[in-house]
């Protein structure tokens, strides 16, 4: 199981565990238009950033992220 920190890709997330959107959007982290636009995005994106851009505490973000994959096992 992969632990995730700040410094995790929002790709990485996704290719271990899937479709993470509801959780994400429970803080107000948005779906990405186009499949195109989000898989190129998700590629540089850090979890820390995602918290950053959506004025999201990193710590909650990051307590919420890693309880949410430990249902998806």
């Amino acid at each position: 199981m992969m632990e995730i920190t700040k410094k995790t890709l929002v790709s990485d997330i996704l290719k271990e565990y899937g479709d993470i959107a509801p959780v994400m959007e429970i803080f107000g982290v948005k779906r990405v238009g186009g499949f195109s636009i989000r898989k190129i995005i998700t590629k540089v994106i850090t979890v820390q950033m995602a918290a950053k851009i959506h004025r999201v505490p990193l710590d909650k973000f990051l307590d919420i992220l890693n309880k949410a994959i430990l249902t998806k096992n």
